[in-house]
């Protein structure tokens, strides 16, 4: 059981380094904000495998719902692309 936890740890965190890069290389920001959110996600499986249930239950909503809506509400202000 602990080999099964420690491959899906190590996947999740794989998983969240790839949407990582991927939100940091983007400049669509809308885009980089649903890789953000997906990186978040990724994360919170990480904390539920570490057992850690009351710092999942504090960061989804944060990290997945309430910044993801704050961010959007300002980039829906200024313009979508970066430019360069």
């Amino acid at each position: 059981m602990a080999d099964l936890t420690m491959v899906l740890l190590a996947i999740f965190a794989g998983i969240s380094l790839f949407f990582a890069y991927l939100a940091i290389s983007e400049r669509n920001l809308v885009r980089a904000l649903i890789y953000s959110a997906v990186q978040s996600s990724a994360f919170a499986f990480v904390f539920y495998l570490l057992r850690a249930p009351d710092i999942v239950l504090v960061y989804v909503p944060i990290s997945v719902g309430i910044y993801p809506a704050a961010i959007l509400f300002l980039i829906r202000k200024t313009k979508e692309v970066e430019e360069p």
